[in-house]
């Protein structure tokens, strides 16, 4: 097995195909049917590969082979160069964590590089194996695709569950912990928007590419993933605007609370004020004090306490302040 090769597969456009051998890809013919490469371009033999036996321009062979991509479809001549985005479903991954793949598409070969697995690939080639995959270089883009927005729309579908979920929690029981998971849930939010995207863009690009092997029922099949995508963006955009909103209901609920209890702090220094202000200065010890000999002061003094406090009180209500 050549170093880097994932797999390879020969496409007999019927929607099956068989898997090869890399002796038998070293001397595969266009004549013999659609040819799918599927490579790890961080192993050095790929990579080797690539720029010295594959017969691509030294840039296609860059743009295979580079870190970070961007999703984007570039036509050259009668081939394309598409980069797209798959969301991570690896359980230790978030799946705001995006998994990349590059296409080189000609009429014959197809030729893709990945880092990390990449379940829709899988899933793609599961529909080879039991001859229900594409037939032919524009139903494998189209294939990929769909199977790629499929499961974004898994993702998408679980924070709108998690969105549904945490409204009904923070009318029952808002807490600081329910604003934590509201703001990871905008992240995520806001994560996904920023990755799909451009994959929308690179959808129009293939669309606009006009090759002459892609074939006219496949094109009106990539224009509906394309409206499934935007819906999906749309759906993101709901979640983070609904997230939002619920912060906003949370940070004005404990706003409430906090003016609610320094209302009533508030209250209880107004009612104490006067009357320390009266204990304090009946406290001093000097001469001149009224009652201070009288065997009925200490009533006298409590009476005029009670008087301020009931003079406070209607007040208050006077002003509505209670």
């Amino acid at each position: 097995m050549q170093p880097g090769l994932i797999h390879a597969y020969l496409l007999d456009h019927s929607g099956g195909g068989k898997e090869l051998p890399w002796a038998e890809v070293a001397s595969w013919q266009p004549t013999q049917g659609v040819l799918w490469l599927h490579l790890d371009y961080t192993d050095d033999g790929a990579a080797q590969w690539l720029r010295t036996e594959s017969g691509l321009d030294r840039l296609v062979v860059e743009a295979l082979l580079s870190e970070e991509t961007r999703p984007r479809a570039t036509p050259l001549e009668d081939n394309l160069l598409i980069a797209l985005r798959g969301v991570n479903l690896d359980p230790a991954s978030q799946p705001e964590d995006m998994v990349s793949i590059r296409l080189w598409v000609e009429e014959n070969r197809i030729i893709s590089t990945r880092k990390r697995r990449l379940l829709s690939v899988e899933d793609l080639l599961g529909r080879l194996r039991i001859g229900r995959g594409p037939s032919g270089p524009s139903s494998f883009i189209v294939s990929l695709v769909d199977l790629l927005v499929r499961r974004m729309g898994d993702i998408v579908d679980q924070l709108e569950e998690k969105i549904d979920e945490l409204e009904s929690l923070a009318l029952d029981a808002p807490g600081g912990e329910l604003r934590s998971e509201l703001a990871y849930l905008r992240k995520q939010a806001i994560t996904l928007r920023r990755y799909l995207s451009p994959q929308r863009e690179a959808l129009s690009g293939i669309m606009a590419a006009e090759m002459p092997w892609f074939h006219e029922s496949n094109l009106l099949h990539l224009r509906e993933v394309s409206d499934r995508l935007q819906r999906h963006i749309e759906d993101i955009d709901v979640v983070r605007e609904r997230a939002s909103v619920t912060q906003e209901e949370l940070l004005s609920y404990n706003s409430e609370q906090l003016n609610s209890r320094m209302y009533m702090l508030s209250i209880v220094a107004a009612v104490f004020l006067p009357l320390s202000f009266l204990t304090g200065l009946f406290g001093i010890n000097v001469g001149g004090m009224p009652w201070a000999q009288a065997q009925e002061g200490f009533l006298i003094f409590c009476v005029l306490l009670g008087a301020a406090l009931g003079l406070q009180i209607v007040l208050f209500y006077w002003k509505k302040w209670l």
